[in-house]
């Protein structure tokens, strides 16, 4: 393997006792100095995150915490990236490890029917089945599978709103048909199919892994996903090979940008782009071109020291 860095994302529904968390955190940052780089996040209903490192350290490391979660299902999608994607390790403590914001839905209890990648072609393919992506519309705006459904949101809070006003309308009030959804890395889509179920919805389904999973497993002449998915590191998107893709970061607004939207004349590196251009006041614009002046000239140090 060329690739020098080993990338596991990761989640898993289980309970975990308020006490153990803190304690468990503790242990884990101990590798913050061992070279195991990421983010991770625990709360009461579950652990999520996505870790990078040295193969070795990082498998020893990823040991631990499925030792801690008594070896259930991670949902692991593993790839490999020549540069390390986060600048360290982090590990938060929250309500919710990916955020709805709707008391009483628990995954771990009752949620949708996972489907393997291979399967998941047949499903979405089947007329009588609804797709809906469950991402944010930034990222679906990066790539999707054909024909899904795009709620438009700005962040998973509104995803349950948006199955109140719309999902029924789409349905046709047939409760009956199936419903696939899908995600990232499978946790959002996992609980989006826990919150169908208590609203009474049967043929619930979502992918097993999501997108990351189902590019790993799936062949070229099978890939029914089209374009890059969206990733929440320094590699902003992965391509169909998982591979680190196109895209970068408006470092002012934080939208994913293509070639194309770089060439637009109202993009300024650092200080905005044409999706931001209305957003912010001068002087935030000001603050902006400093910080990337500072970005530019820590670069520039970097390379002299390497010349060196």
């Amino acid at each position: 393997m060329n690739d020098s860095y080993k990338v596991i994302s990761f989640y898993c529904f289980t309970p975990i006792n308020e006490k153990c968390i803190q304690s468990f955190r503790d242990k884990l940052l101990q590798y913050k100095n061992r070279g195991i780089f990421g983010l991770i996040i625990l709360a009461e209903e579950g652990i999520n995150g996505t870790v990078c490192g040295k193969e070795e350290i990082n498998d020893y490391f990823f040991e631990e915490i499925k030792f801690f979660v008594k070896q259930k299902d991670l949902n692991e999608k593993i790839s490999f990236s020549k540069d390390r994607i986060f600048k360290t390790l982090k590990i938060k403590i929250k309500s919710e490890i990916v955020t709805m914001g709707i008391k009483n839905i628990n995954p771990s209890l009752s949620s949708g029917i996972y489907v393997d990648s291979t399967d998941w072609n047949y499903l979405i393919k089947d007329k009588d089945t609804l797709v809906i992506d469950t991402r944010n519309y930034y990222e679906v705006s990066l790539g999707s599978f054909k024909n899904s459904l795009n709620p438009k949101t700005r962040n998973f809070k509104e995803f349950p709103k948006w199955i109140d006003k719309n999902l029924n309308k789409y349905l046709k009030n047939k409760k009956d048909k199936n419903i696939a959804m899908f995600c990232t890395g499978g946790i959002r889509c996992e609980k989006a199919t826990s919150l169908l179920k208590e609203k009474g919805f049967k043929n619930v389904y979502h992918l097993k892994g999501g997108i990351l999973k189902y590019l790993e497993n799936i062949s070229p002449d099978e890939n029914l996903y089209k374009g890059e998915c969206y990733v929440f590191d320094e590699r902003v998107a992965v391509d169909s090979k998982l591979k680190k893709g196109s895209y970068t970061i408006c470092h002012a607004c934080g939208m994913p940008l293509s070639f194309e939207d770089k060439n637009n004349k109202l993009y300024i590196e650092g200080v905005q782009c044409h999706f931001c251009k209305d957003k912010f006041s001068d002087q935030d614009r000001l603050r902006f071109a400093e910080r990337q002046k500072q970005i530019d000239k820590k670069i520039m140090q970097s390379k002299i020291v390497k010349e060196i």
